[in-house]
């Protein structure tokens, strides 16, 4: 690849033709070489640009913010920003899988068109607020969205992309089945999240849930096939008397080893309302559909308590068959512990007509 360019020196010396070529520079890094050439001699004011080698130029804008906030529904743009047009080019944007160790093609665009690629590609399109912008904007965001995702400039010379992050405002909660504490594997506990209405946490979402207050002291399956949990107050049975902190078993196995679930869950579309009585399960189901609704998920109920600040000191069936209820404003005589949060009375028998019902309508 070869670029020219007409280059001035002080006030009144002439124009020198100066033309560089890529090469390689002594840490291996490729770089540009300067060659000069101009009638009356080079002045010295340019001279250093016919010997030194520079660096290849960058298009690719670095973000003014790598870390993207957003919501479960609302539309996201993932900013990425040329600072100058090569004269051929493609934008390659893709998602990196965590604990998959594979990018996601996701849209590539040649400046007037764009393809989408894969699930996100038929919610994804770029901005063009510009003939330089190739930004990302993601609608009706979900769930699996968040995560990592690459701008790659592609020019035929030297590659090179920008980094950004899509987070999500959520919660994250323990998950358990009515069986006990410790039966899932990697597969069943991801389900069990989907089940409801969350996907299995990631590190980092449950590293953010430990710096809001969440201690729990059963270790659970996370989306990158870790199993960890997390610790406010360091005791005995929980870790040892160590220092507070996320504590790990590192990997595991996905298809042998048994723990429970750490789900993540961010703001839905709908809410969630309580139906008091003395009711079975199959009564509450009953109760909620008369009402144009469905009995609430586990994820329902605590996107309400995180988002909409729901607050109910009454024990309420929900469709896993659990009985739980929301706390904001801690009392005595409701939930018994000092912190907000959702609070639970396990799975009692379906048959037993002793709760009212917590009920989700979009």
């Amino acid at each position: 690849m070869v670029a020219r360019a007409a280059v001035g020196g002080a006030p009144g010396e002439p124009l020198v033709s100066v033309q560089w070529r890529q090469g390689w520079g002594s840490l291996g890094s490729r770089v540009w070489m300067g060659t000069c050439s101009g009638g009356q001699g080079v002045p010295a004011t340019v001279a250093p640009l016919c010997s030194a080698p520079h660096p290849s130029p960058h298009y690719l804008l670095p973000p003014i913010h790598e870390v993207i906030h957003s919501r479960r529904g609302a539309t996201a743009t993932l900013p990425c920003v040329l600072g100058a047009q090569p004269p051929s080019y493609k934008v390659r944007w893709s998602k990196v899988e965590p604990g998959e160790l594979r990018e996601v093609l996701i849209l590539v665009t040649n400046g007037l068109h764009a393809r989408g690629y894969g699930p996100l590609g038929g919610r994804a399109r770029m901005r063009r607020g510009h003939r330089l912008d190739a930004s990302l904007v993601i609608e009706g965001v979900r769930l699996e969205d968040e995560g990592r995702y690459r701008c790659e400039l592609i020019n035929g010379i030297e590659d090179e992309s920008v980094a950004l992050t899509l987070s999500l405002e959520g919660v994250v909660f323990p998950y358990q089945p009515s069986r006990g504490r410790y039966q899932f594997n990697y597969y069943e506990a991801k389900q069990a999240c989907e089940e409801q209405d969350g996907r299995l946490a990631t590190y980092a979402q449950l590293y953010r849930a430990w710096t809001e207050g969440l201690d729990w002291c059963n270790a659970g399956w996370l989306l990158e096939g870790s199993v960890r949990y997390p610790v406010l107050t360091a005791r005995a049975p929980c870790g040892g008397r160590g220092r507070p902190g996320i504590r790990s078993y590192g990997p595991r196995d996905r298809h042998r080893d048994r723990y429970d679930a750490f789900c993540f869950t961010s703001m839905t579309a709908g809410h969630v309302f309580f139906v008091p009585g003395r009711l079975t399960l199959s009564e509450a189901h009953a109760a909620c559909r008369r009402r144009g609704a469905t009995v609430a998920k586990v994820g329902h109920l605590y996107a309400a308590w995180k988002f909409s600040g729901l607050d109910q000191c009454d024990g309420g069936w929900l469709a896993d068959g659990s009985v739980r209820f929301p706390i904001t404003s801690p009392r005595p005589r409701c939930g018994g512990l000092p912190d907000p949060g959702v609070r639970s009375f396990g799975f009692p028998r379906a048959q037993q007509a002793a709760f009212g019902t917590y009920c989700y309508s979009e």
